[in-house]
């Protein structure tokens, strides 16, 4: 179905960011160690104060965003993301970079993904008439997939011939890109519901535990993305040195499975329109949960690659198909006055939680293993399954303020 031109130019602005972030993926840390020289200990520390810092700040920001119109907290959210990133090259330039300055950097590039997230689901939800949701959702998702498989190729290549510092540039410029999109939409914004009383930073959280769906949901998606998210550094290490391939292999993977994603979305708004929402998710959630099982099975040498490539590109088969019918699911029964505190809530406990599965992932390396680390995360993420919505759920009744 058409989804209308101010759609078209909301989705522009989303792959032009989508595809800078790709490109800049991991760039942050690697200024660090190029550029600085950093140890090992203030990578971690970079990337777990980003993440834990930003999610503080994002924390008392889902009642101000909600009582607002979005749009203008979704350009707000990418400049200073634009503004936080381009002041590393530019101090770096001038010889003036500082490990502080990144973690600085870090923390507000974090601040802004979760107040743009939390703004721009409630946007797109008043933007897309009900009809058009699963479809919208599914187009956000093939191109998040197709730039996580092209994206970091590229993000290589540019690390090499012109630095880290200008790639994270590249970064910074595409945040400017999506803000001057999204200004270029013109139908007007719905009225924000305006909340009485003192602002309450639980409510996103009580809305989910209140809905039956919306709290099985939540389960499943700490269990199943910590899961993957502690395997994601370990299979570098795993392929390189338990299975003996050469460098550019894990660079392939990722790349082909990613294809994975694209398909599973692109199969998506059909299969809703035909079986429905509820169906989606369970068929799905079930689908992408078992193959991280096949990751210690995976065979020295190039039949290991092969293990691999086939169980992630299928893993993101299933979550290219269940994530647009999620994120409807999500809109479809949050009520418009708790949508931007529920987004909120969702992204702060994710960045909270997979740092944590990836320091466990670390620790059970040490302790039992790299196969035994996997057989581990394998195990959780197939439990998942068992964490999805079997009961279709009512309307969640709306939180008495706290």
């Amino acid at each position: 179905m058409s989804l209308g031109r101010d759609f078209r130019r909301l989705w522009v602005a989303f792959t032009v960011s989508s595809f800078g972030s790709a490109v800049g993926l991991g760039a942050l840390p690697l200024v660090a160690v190029l550029a600085l020289d950093s140890t090992t200990l203030q990578v971690s520390l970079l990337a777990a104060s980003s993440a834990l810092a930003g999610a503080a700040l994002g924390l008392p920001m889902g009642d101000f965003i909600e009582q607002r119109h979005k749009r203008p907290v979704m350009i707000a959210s990418d400049l200073v993301r634009f503004v936080a990133l381009v002041s590393v090259p530019v101090a770096a330039a001038f010889g003036v970079l500082t490990f502080a300055h990144l973690c600085v950097a870090g923390v507000l590039q974090a601040a802004g993904t979760i107040a743009f997230q939390s703004a721009s689901g409630a946007h797109l939800k008043a933007l897309v008439p009900a009809a058009g949701r699963a479809e919208a959702n599914s187009r956000f998702e093939q191109t998040n997939w197709v730039s996580l498989s092209v994206g970091p190729a590229l993000g290589g290549v540019l690390v090499s011939l012109v630095g880290a510092t200008v790639t994270l540039g590249v970064d910074a410029v595409s945040f400017l890109g999506s803000a001057l999109g999204i200004r270029r939409i013109q139908q007007p914004e719905p009225e924000p519901v305006k909340h009485e009383g003192k602002r309450d930073i639980t409510a996103g959280w009580r809305y989910i535990f209140g809905h039956r769906g919306l709290r099985a949901l939540f389960w499943n998606a700490m269990l199943f993305g910590g899961s993957v998210m502690m395997t994601s550094p370990l299979l570098t290490v795993f392929m390189l040195r338990d299975l003996g391939l050469a460098p550019w292999s894990y660079g392939v993977m990722l790349g082909v499975s990613c294809i994975g994603g694209v398909i599973g979305a692109r199969l998506a708004p059909t299969l809703t329109k035909r079986y429905g929402l509820h169906w989606m998710l369970l068929v799905f959630g079930v689908l992408r949960a078992p193959w991280q099982l096949l990751f210690p099975l995976a065979p020295h040498g190039w039949g290991g690659f092969v293990v691999l490539t086939v169980a992630q590109t299928a893993l993101l088969v299933g979550a290219g198909a269940f994530n647009p019918s999620f994120a409807t699911y999500r809109m479809e029964v949050t009520e418009d006055g708790f949508m931007s505190r529920v987004l909120g809530s969702w992204s702060i406990s994710s960045r909270c939680v997979q740092p944590a599965f990836i320091a466990l992932g670390g620790v059970l390396a040490t302790v039992v293993g790299m196969r035994g680390a996997l057989w581990v995360a394998g195990i959780c993420c197939t439990l998942s399954a068992v964490l999805l919505p079997w009961k279709s759920a009512k309307p969640a009744p709306v939180p008495e303020p706290a």
